[in-house]
């Protein structure tokens, strides 16, 4: 016992560094199992120790999520540490796998089956502790029985089937026994699901304490986070896949369902729609923009894209489900700040602006009536490239007189409110109106151009998405004020898409999955999913079957959840990932002054994915440990 327990706190020493508000916790020098659980305090460290394993989602570092699809482009060789933008640019391996968080091998990722791993000591030892209540008990235990769900469920989605850590094994247990199987997929939803359910109604609704506990579990995480399972396993990748029928492992045990399940997307329905009446009685609700007073003369073009910011980078508004306080947004906005912002700071080198949204993207967002820039009718698609100046009409989206591509205009408030780019608008930087904006000049030789070679968009476009509107670049050189925020790994609109997604494939296109479609869209400022299909689309009735309804929602979630690490997996699920990563990568041509050369596409680098790139690959020293553990197919 105390062996194992030596091993456990080994390895979450280096990662609790960096944790924030309840998680800057180090648990003492405790010799033994026994003392660690003697007493409240040490028991509530234990816990904290549990919670460190979870992964930095708001960092390129820790996220393999936001540069691994097609979404982001970075400087390469790589100025910061982002490792997954290797495995865009076709870089893993099995020798040492981009952030394997299958076992930490390398010291570069944390170990989520050392995370269980803890989990399992705490849940085995929680009952020694004396001075607890029985109420506070059982939260602890339900907070580590959704951290054991959440870990298997980060691994699943990465590595698709895996061994399922119920219980840790003791010291004299025959090293045969450590020579575990990766368990099929129905198998790991359903103890994943188990866990949730006996975790949930144990959990607060909401946090009684915000000073201390923000970033705790609450019921709202649980159910959200079964829900995403259920949605996940319903999807294609997991529920009838072919591509898997003849994985298995050494004893002949099938690792996928070859035949599809439609029952899947029932269950999946009702998880979606119990998690909204959760959160719901929690108070959560879409966020909308309030301005203080000293910004009532916004206008209602900036507000809408307030909305929209506000709603990832506002910290604790009510969309937030959860909110990741182990990982603390700085570094992210600082990256995604232009240098040269504002010109008169040009020599100030503290924002950095390099994490840089793939024209891919740009032409992802929808027109400015709600639909796909290559179906809308009234949208010049094939002219996209060509050059078109601001007038009054576009100044609080593009400036006055200032010529860039047709690209930029006629856009959606999304698109405005999640990207900077050469000529648009920027609201922020100190300002509390919006009546002379700074504008981003990024040509050859102006303010936000490449300043060096190490801060500077590949692509000419910025996730403005990322950035605080408070944000402040000083006025003396490595000066920059950052409003801070917890990543949000749960917001409500990621909630409102997948039940609309579930009813369409249980239920087909209902009215129901269209109203929580147009809740989103109406904050959005763009027409509901009927009338713009209806009045502008080449295809008008395709909202008014499955699989029209179907494309709809997914282009939905790409454009909603853009750059918050949600398409790398989506695509995954789907199985559309091979055709939309099998594409050559493009930006702007950045060495051009005139708008003429600077507007021509160019290619940055091509993508490419294969079946195997569905899933990580097992390290290859992990199965030759344990030849219980199959590879991959492919690796």
């Amino acid at each position: 016992m105390k062996r194992r327990f030596y091993i456990s706190v080994a390895l979450v020493f280096i990662g609790l560094s960096s944790c924030k508000k309840f998680l800057d916790i180090i648990p003492d020098n405790i010799a033994t199992i026994e003392n660690a659980f003697a007493l409240r305090n040490e028991a509530e460290k234990y816990l904290f120790t549990c919670y460190s394993y979870i992964p930095a989602n708001g960092s390129m570092a820790g996220n393999p999520a936001f540069s691994a699809a097609d979404e982001i482009s970075l400087i390469y060789p790589l100025t910061i540490t982002a490792p997954a933008y290797g495995i865009a640019r076709g870089n893993q391996s099995v020798v040492n796998p981009i952030l394997n968080l299958w076992d930490g091998a390398g010291g570069t990722s944390k170990d989520l089956f050392g995370g269980i791993r803890d989990c399992n000591i705490f849940l085995e030892n929680i009952y020694r502790v004396p001075d607890i209540t029985e109420q506070e008990r059982n939260r602890w235990i339900a907070e580590a029985k959704f951290l054991k769900a959440y870990y298997h469920f980060y691994l699943f989605r990465m590595y698709g089937p895996v061994p399922l850590i119920k219980v840790n094994l003791p010291v004299d247990a025959p090293a045969s026994d450590a020579k575990i199987y990766r368990e099929p997929v129905d198998s790991c939803v359903n103890y994943m699901v188990q866990l949730l359910d006996e975790a949930k109604n144990d959990l607060p609704l909401i946090v009684a304490d915000p000073v201390n506990e923000l970033g705790r579990i609450t019921q709202g995480a649980a159910y959200m986070l079964k829900a995403r399972i259920l949605v996940t396993a319903a999807s294609p990748l997991f529920n009838g896949n072919p591509d898997y029928v003849n994985f298995k492992d050494n004893r002949g045990i099938a690792l996928f369902n070859s035949t599809a399940d439609p029952s899947k997307w029932e269950k999946a329905t009702l998880a979606c729609k119990e998690a909204l009446d959760i959160c719901t009685n929690a108070g959560n609700n879409l966020y909308y923009f309030t301005p203080d007073a000293s910004q009532t003369g916004l206008s209602t073009q900036t507000r809408t894209q307030m909305n929209l910011r506000n709603a990832v980078n506002e910290k604790w508004n009510p969309e937030i489900i959860w909110g990741n306080t182990n990982s603390m947004t700085s570094a992210l906005q600082t990256n995604s700040i232009p240098r040269g912002l504002d010109p008169a700071l040009i020599s100030n080198t503290s924002p950095a602006g390099l994490i840089s949204p793939t024209l891919n993207m740009v032409e992802l967002f929808y027109s400015k009536n709600g639909l796909p820039i290559t179906e809308d009718k009234t949208w010049n698609y094939a002219n996209r490239y060509t050059l078109r100046t601001g007038t009054d009409a576009e100044r609080y989206y593009i400036g006055l007189n200032y010529v860039t591509a047709q690209l930029n205009f006629d856009r959606e408030p999304r698109f405005y409110a999640s990207m900077g780019f050469d000529g648009g608008v920027w609201f922020g930087q100190g300002k509390t109106d919006d009546k002379n904006p700074f504008i981003l000049q990024a040509k050859a030789g102006q303010a936000a151009a490449g300043v060096t070679v190490s801060a500077y968009s590949t692509t000419g476009y910025w996730t403005k998405k990322y950035v605080h509107y408070q944000d402040v670049i000083g006025s003396s050189n490595n000066t920059l004020s950052i409003q801070n925020y917890p990543w949000p790994e749960m917001r409500l609109a990621d909630l409102y898409l997948m039940y609309a997604e579930a009813l369409n494939e249980s239920q087909g296109p209902v009215g129901e999955a269209l109203n929580y479609l147009n809740q989103l869209r109406t904050r959005a400022g763009i027409p509901t999913v009927e009338e713009a299909w209806s009045q502008y689309s080449i295809n008008p009735s395709a909202y008014t079957t499955k699989e029209g309804l179907r494309n709809i929602i997914h282009r939905e979630r790409t454009v909603e959840l853009a750059f918050e690490g949600s398409r790398f997996w989506d695509l995954k699920r789907w199985k559309e990932a091979s055709g939309a990563l099998n594409t050559p990568i493009m930006g702007w041509t950045l060495d051009q002054s005139t708008a003429q050369g600077y507007y021509q596409p160019r290619t940055i680098f091509t993508q490419t994915f294969g079946l195997k790139d569905y899933f990580w690959p097992v390290r290859e020293g992990s199965i030759n440990i344990n030849r219980n553990l199959v590879q991959n197919p492919g690796w």
